[in-house]
């Protein structure tokens, strides 16, 4: 499938618009069966998740990737789930394609392309949410269309990169990240052959005005190198997040030391409800921002030297998304529902971990406030300055302990 087609892709280069590589068509398709009302929101474990990972594993099959889980194109993993307040050991399962340039190295390609199921996972914001399908056809049927279509075309474009691509459709994000975690903890390729992760997290709602978010920017040099002239040739504004911590795939690989940059349309009036569906996703809009993902990979396959990794310590220098002036540098465990902010990832050298924060502790009072949830955490952060030192208050086990930190 790599070599095929050789003079029609000839043909298809002299083209200049974006349709020549990412067809809305075949976009919408994809989109419009992962968010249909037959998969049932896609809820972990669920039926509807296993058929939209047969979807995916079909398609990769198709494209002529190579299997790469850990049965087939499966890499089957398990959780514990609370349903009707009893806990239940399930079976969630990432979907992994290989496309086998011969190369040392590999770039990681993902997108999570599980969702909400019927209101009863992760956090609807729907009133009256339960039994209720939640479709995400922007969270994240619009990310895995782009794995897809990436897949798709450098599998066919003719040309055998320096790199390799291993394309993975995680499950278990809305629940915690709980797929890439699984990955990056029993990889399928060695974690040090993987020079670089992209990943797609609601690229479906490009509104021109407002552009797309990179989040990552700060984790190697490479980006703010190549993605600049790329976004203007495809004449798409955007803002920039240095962080390489955020509530999706991407956070997994930055926290085993993996350089990372996250594409995303932003959030809107339909995030996490029943009413995101595929009559809204701007088709013309993703087929842009995957031609930029496009060529991106294409400026990494032209560097004489590997993406550096960089710790993402302070935001970047030009304009950011953080509404924040301090950070803790802990990525926080989303599947956590008890009082506190649980901390599942600490970034080296930063507020944190100079104050002896670990993973596993619970973070229960901030600056004297108490937190109930991540978004007390983020309410407090906004009320404080760099230099500031406030005490922490953190259940370590049985233990309780107060540390201080300074922002």
């Amino acid at each position: 499938m790599k070599y095929f087609f050789t003079a029609l892709l000839a043909l298809a280069s002299a083209w200049p618009t974006s349709a020549q590589r990412f067809q809305t068509p075949q976009i919408r398709k994809h989109i419009e069966f992962l968010a249909s009302d037959d998969l049932e929101g896609r809820g972990t474990a669920s039926l509807g998740e296993v058929r939209a990972a047969n979807y995916i594993a079909s398609a990769f099959r198709e494209i002529g990737l190579k299997p790469a889980g850990t049965n087939g194109y499966f890499q089957p993993f398990q959780i514990s789930m609370g349903i009707d307040g009893e806990a239940h050991d399930v079976t969630g399962r990432n979907v992994v394609g290989f496309l086998d340039n011969g190369a040392a190295k590999t770039i990681v390609i993902g997108a999570h392309y599980d969702h909400l199921g019927k209101g009863f996972q992760g956090s609807s914001l729907s009133p009256d949410s339960k039994n209720k399908i939640h479709n995400g056809a922007d969270d994240n049927a619009s990310g895995t269309a782009g794995v897809l279509e990436l897949a798709r075309y450098f599998a066919g474009n003719n040309v055998r990169e320096k790199h390799n691509y291993l394309f993975i459709a995680f499950s278990g994000e809305e629940l915690g990240l709980l797929g890439s975690k699984h990955y990056v903890a029993k990889p399928t390729l060695p974690l040090n052959t993987f020079p670089a992760m992209i990943n797609m997290d609601m690229i479906g709602r490009l509104d021109e005005q407002k552009g797309i978010i990179v989040s990552g920017w700060g984790t190697s040099k490479v980006w703010g190198k190549l993605i600049p002239d790329l976004a203007k040739r495809q004449k798409l504004k955007y803002t920039v997040d240095s962080s390489g911590v955020g509530a999706s795939d991407h956070t997994s690989f930055y926290l085993k030391n993996i350089p990372v940059v996250q594409f995303f349309t932003g959030g809107h009036g339909d995030y996490h409800k029943i009413s995101d569906d595929p009559d809204k996703i701007n088709y013309e809009g993703e087929a842009r921002i995957l031609t930029l993902i496009a060529e991106l990979l294409e400026g990494l396959d032209k560097e004489t030297s590997d993406p550096e990794f960089l710790t993402a310590g302070s935001p970047h220098s030009g304009t950011t998304t953080s509404n924040f002036k301090v950070t803790l540098g802990v990525m926080p465990d989303y599947s956590y529902t008890g009082k506190g902010l649980k901390i599942d990832g600490v970034s080296k050298a930063r507020p944190a971990e100079k104050a002896g924060i670990l993973v596993g502790d619970i973070i229960t009072k901030l600056a004297g406030e108490p937190i109930g949830s991540i978004y007390d955490y983020m309410e407090i952060l906004g009320k404080h300055e760099k230099g500031q030192t406030v005490e922490a208050e953190l259940q370590r086990g049985s233990e309780t302990k107060v540390v201080r930190v300074t922002f």
